[in-house]
């Protein structure tokens, strides 16, 4: 074993070399009045100064003028000799004059006996470190001088709960509160009732928490209680770890822009209104033309006793073109009544094989590319014959010189996040319709189910066959699709929802009530409607039949009726009346006369909140025929008729 005194020196041998091979530390030592007594490596590389240019030199001479003037480096040693040490950052100078940040440890060092030897004294150059925490803190309050200065946007920041903890200037002035009303509050405060109580404000943070960003327009509320049109952008802040620590929410008032697009959105109606109504009015007269010219020259020839069944024919045709008409209208604006059934579309479409070939003619042929089985769509079976029909014509008339048109159809499913957001989630059927033909613009296109709009020549097309099948696919719960290029031909896609197997199909139901005795027996029956012209002609077939008649020219003539004591069996009712329209007038017989079964007259599906559901429809125009199956169905259903 070596003597104590040996391995001592050992010891303070391999210190002095660490010390002394250390470059990235000035460790310097000083007497106890701030001489320079040695330094190492490190120290030569900071100050740039040798041993001879720096022995004896005082350590104040590496602080800057003003710092020497104010006594810093006395006060330092002082503290160092009066705590045991010292230690902070500040500016320091090298031998040529430069500036560095330096990191300074002085410590006292003393003898066993207490008494003061000189300092320790520790420097490093934290410039860079400056530098970068300098620019980061500079970038910072530029930042926040952004933000705060920010006056068209709402900035500010949520906890993770959805309390405010920052506000800037433009959320003052956009939602009208001050940093001291509004941090700390929860952010739901600024969505309307209904929305908090549908639970909007939750579910904002959920999404942008699971998904990196929440955005929506709607409704918000300032501090005065007013509202405002908003665009809101949520996304989350997490910290370096992945820790969610809060929410960044931007919220610009955009009311002004909404109230300029709700304006250029009702020009656009008006100018398709003015589309509509010069289209119609020239198909009506047209239509009106056929029946006035056909009726006129029949009274004529029934007045010398002349045949006049062929014009009635011809009045009555021109009618019902007027009728089909007013159906593809009504399929254009969604308010045609249609009658839902489970369909198999093989099968339909395979049943027109033959209408559809004969309609195209023998230039064009039609090719069909189906699988082996295909689900089953809910539609309208007569409606979408209709629209297969409309688009195949379509198709034929783009390929004038001959060529073939395909029809297919695939399953398919409509994720709830996908390209086809205006339809639901679910399963449909896609049926194609696909020409050979030149093809649309992109211009065309955009414009091919706008009402009236057609390229075909003068009088080969209304401009409403489009219109109706979008109008059709839409009350369906599906959608048209239109996909063209010029010179590449077009596809029409019919997206048609699967029938739900719970649900009945109508072709498959039993009838309710089973034919009776009474189907033809003559019934008493009040007809109401506030047209004159209707209510002859509906009197005149019903007496026709064999009924017995009454008639009213408005709600409050009916109830008068029926108040008066006149009980009849039937009540035939129009529905679009002034003062009081058919579905209110069912209501109040309903409630006075619950024995008295209603037929409602309309050519329309969607009747007021409230009215109700299961009274029965007459569709207008109506037959005969027609009239005769609604008082059927209306005798059928009222066991009182069938008791008496």
């Amino acid at each position: 074993m070596l003597p104590e005194a040996t391995t001592e020196t050992a010891v303070d041998d391999l210190y002095r070399v660490s010390v002394d091979g250390s470059t990235d530390y000035a460790i310097y030592m000083l007497d106890r009045n701030g001489y320079l007594s040695s330094w190492n490596a490190g120290a030569q590389r900071l100050k740039d100064c040798d041993e001879k240019e720096c022995s004896d030199a005082h350590f104040s001479h590496f602080y800057l003028a003003e710092d020497r003037e104010r006594g810093q480096p006395k006060l330092e040693l002082d503290i160092a000799t009066r705590e045991g040490r010292f230690e902070n950052e500040g500016w320091r100078v090298r031998e040529d004059g430069e500036r560095y940040w330096a990191h300074v440890i002085i410590d006292a060092i003393r003898d066993r006996n207490g008494a003061l030897h000189g300092f320790a004294m520790i420097s490093r150059d934290l410039t860079e470190r400056k530098r970068a925490k300098d620019d980061l803190r500079r970038s910072e309050e530029q930042f926040r001088l952004l933000v705060q200065g920010v006056t068209d946007y709402a900035i500010y920041m949520l906890d993770p709960e959805g309390n405010v903890s920052s506000w800037n200037v433009g959320a003052q002035r956009i939602k009208g509160y001050s940093p001291d009303e509004i941090i700390g509050r929860h952010f739901s405060r600024f969505y309307t009732e209904e929305d908090r109580a549908q639970g909007l404000p939750a579910r904002a943070l959920k999404i942008a928490a699971d998904e990196g960003r929440f955005e929506h327009e709607g409704w918000r509320l300032r501090k005065d209680g007013t509202r405002f049109w908003a665009s809101v952008i949520i996304d989350p802040i997490r910290a370096e770890d992945g820790t969610h620590i809060g929410f960044a929410k931007v919220t610009r008032d955009v009311s002004e822009k909404r109230a300029a697009q709700e304006a250029l959105i009702q020009a656009q109606k008006m100018e398709a209104l003015g589309q509509l109504t010069g289209g119609m009015a020239h198909d009506f007269n047209n239509l009106l033309t056929v029946v006035l010219a056909s009726l006129e020259m029949a009274r004529k020839r029934a007045l010398n006793g002349n045949d006049v069944v062929g014009l009635i024919d011809n009045a009555i045709q021109g009618a019902q073109r007027g009728a089909a008409l007013t159906h593809r209208l009504l399929a254009f604006s969604r308010r045609q009544e249609l009658s839902f059934e489970s369909v198999d579309v093989n099968d339909l479409v395979r049943g027109m094989a033959d209408l559809l070939q004969r309609a195209v003619g023998p230039e064009t042929n039609i090719q069909t590319q189906f699988p082996l089985s295909l689900p089953k769509v809910k539609t309208d079976p007569n409606q979408f014959e209709s629209a297969l029909l409309n688009l195949c014509v379509n198709a034929r008339d783009a390929m004038p010189g001959g060529g073939t048109i395909t029809i297919s159809a695939e399953r398919t499913i409509v994720a709830k996040r996908s390209s086809h957001d205006d339809v639901a989630a679910g399963e449909y059927v896609c049926l194609c319709v696909k020409d050979e033909g030149e093809g649309m613009d992109d211009k065309t296109l955009a414009s091919a189910t706008e009402p009236f709009f057609t390229t075909k020549g003068v009088g080969k097309g209304t401009g409403l066959g489009l219109p109706m099948v979008q109008g059709l696919m839409a009350q369906s719960g599906g959608k048209l699709v239109l996909k063209s290029r010029k010179g590449e031909g077009t596809t029409a896609e019919l997206w048609l929802p699967l029938f739900e197997a719970e649900q009945p199909a109508a072709t498959e139901t039993s009838p309710l009530y089973p034919a009776t005795e009474l189907d033809d027996q003559p019934l008493t029956v009040l007809a109401v409607d506030d047209d004159g012209l209707v209510l002859m002609n509906t009197i005149l077939m019903l007496e026709d039949l064999g009924h017995e008649t009454a008639q009213a020219s408005s709600g409050m003539e009916a109830l008068r009726y029926l108040e008066g004591g006149f009980v009849p069996d039937v009540v035939v009712t129009d529905h679009a009346m002034p003062g009081m329209n058919g579905s209110e007038l069912a209501e109040k017989i309903r409630q006075q006369f619950p024995r008295i079964p209603i037929i409602l007259a309309t050519g329309y599906a969607e009747l007021p909140a409230g009215a109700d559901p299961d009274v029965l429809r007459l569709p207008k125009p109506f037959s005969q025929s027609q009239l005769t199956s609604a008082l059927r169905q209306a005798v059928r259903k009222t066991p009182a008729l069938q008791d008496n």
